[in-house]
């Protein structure tokens, strides 16, 4: 057996140990920085949690993590703690006030930031400690590594966030493109959003064109999860440190992430009235 095929075999079997825990991993990532990634991973955290979900949000920008920080917490250890072998995963985990633990990645440090085939298998190992968890989030970095690749791999929901600029749709399609001719696994479960969008209509064209380049030169299928739209609070949010699910519940940004929590949980969004409802006829057509 090739070391490609152990791998996946490993993967595979980490897979379905962890599906009869009930414990799901989504991987979100994209195909450059700059498109709202680990926003957009916290705040779905925070959505799951307000639905009573235990969750952790694992930032594997091994290089320059930054989920900590759009938090406004200061963790003592951090995963460059778990590289070193000085701690272990469980040891690292940070509860914050908001009902969703993480972990941290450390930032600064190149070495962990290309690990070995072997380091990161034993790091992918260790998320089988995290099984009495619901929901794991890992918020990857931007592009495309073998870090990257690996927990694409190793989580059973992939989420790729683009925006409508032009240079984040051809990412977006190139890390598509990646996963499709590396990752040899059938049951991959790729999702599209697309961050800052001005319309509904803005929206569907772009998620649109990356599906339909994919299904015909990949033969791939990518699901379209769902739109957030531009919201300056978002931007307010950020410069407060702290998550807009969080500083306005009822915002534009904050109803677009609950509905996609619900298509991924395949549940109805409850929202009354007003833009709410708009939502929810929204997403049923």
């Amino acid at each position: 057996m090739t070391d490609q095929a152990e791998k996946l075999r490993q993967i595979m079997q980490r897979k379905e140990s962890r599906a009869k825990g009930n414990t799901r991993i989504v991987a979100v990532s994209s195909g450059k920085g700059g498109v709202g990634k680990t926003n957009f991973a916290i705040n779905l955290a925070l959505a799951y949690g307000q639905l009573g979900r235990k969750v952790i949000v694992l930032d594997a920008d091994l290089g320059l993590a930054n989920v900590n920080v759009i938090l406004g917490v200061i963790p003592q250890y951090n995963l460059y703690h778990l590289i070193k072998k000085q701690k272990k995963l469980r040891d690292i985990i940070l509860k914050t006030d908001y009902g969703i633990d993480i972990i941290a990645g450390a930032s600064g440090f190149s070495k962990i930031a290309n690990l070995s085939d072997e380091e990161r298998q034993n790091f992918i190992s260790e998320l089988d400690d995290l099984s009495s968890s619901d929901i794991i989030i890992i918020d990857t970095s931007a592009g495309v590594s073998d870090n990257v690749l690996g927990f694409i791999a190793a989580s059973d929901d992939v989420i790729i966030v683009t925006t409508p600029e032009p240079t984040a749709i051809t990412d977006a399609y190139g890390i598509i493109k990646i996963i499709a001719t590396e990752i040899d696994d059938v049951d991959l479960d790729l999702k599209l959003v697309v961050n800052r969008v001005n319309s509904v209509v803005e929206g569907k064209k772009v998620a649109e064109r990356v599906i339909n380049i994919a299904g015909q030169f990949l033969n791939l299928k990518v699901d379209y999860l769902g739109f957030v739209y531009e919201d300056n609070l978002v931007h307010t949010a950020v410069l407060k440190q702290k998550p807009f699910i969080i500083l306005d519940p009822k915002g534009k940004a904050s109803i677009c992430i609950r509905h996609i929590v619900s298509r991924l949980e395949n549940i109805d969004y409850k929202e009354g009235g007003g833009l709410g409802r708009f939502f929810k006829k929204l997403f049923r057509g």
